[in-house]
């Protein structure tokens, strides 16, 4: 057992250290997402990875014709999960949990949201913005890049109420809205 006050790995590194398709993959994400480094895509992996094998338990469970009741409970309550945070459709089933990609986790970082809803040019400007406070969900300033932003939250996303980039003439944001130029 783990003595609880002490950090652990959240990630698994892959097993082969030098295999070209893997590599030239991951710098493809990296590059795409604008990820610090490998490990936040092995962290999104790794967490990929937990729910495709609660995914595979649960269907192990159905197959042993295990009380059909508690094997539908936690069914929905993966799916539900799922769905909150927005990494599945609301019908979607197990099939589904075990087809996801990286790139879905991925879609999920409050660094790839604000990107894509325009807050920033880049995935590293947006990365900037984030960890420098300018950024705000639902209120509250979130300062990491990697956190993952819910279904309902996403609506809520903006710059910080005392950020200077709320500012309609701050040259940035100008840049920003012109698409680059200025």
């Amino acid at each position: 057992m783990v003595y609880p006050g002490k950090n652990h790995k959240s990630y698994e590194t892959p097993k082969r250290r030098f295999e070209k398709s893997r590599i030239e993959e991951e710098n493809r994400l990296v590059i795409e997402f604008g990820l610090r480094n490998k490990r936040e895509l092995w962290k999104a992996q790794s967490t990929l990875r937990r729910y495709r094998r609660a995914a595979r338990d649960l269907l192990a469970l159905k197959s042993t014709s295990a009380d059909d009741a508690l094997v539908g409970r936690k069914e929905d309550e993966l799916l539900g999960h799922l769905a909150r945070y927005g990494l599945l459709g609301e019908s979607a089933g197990i099939g589904d949990v075990l087809a996801m990609k990286a790139e879905t986790e991925l879609e999920r970082r409050l660094q790839t949201i604000v990107y894509r809803r325009g807050l920033a040019r880049s995935p590293k400007q947006a990365r900037q913005l984030i960890t420098h406070g300018h950024i705000m969900v639902e209120g509250r300033k979130v300062s990491i890049p990697g956190y993952r932003v819910k279904k309902s939250e996403e609506s809520s996303i903006g710059y910080y109420s005392t950020s200077p980039m709320k500012n309609e003439v701050h040259p940035e944001l100008v840049r920003i809205k012109s698409g680059g130029r200025a």
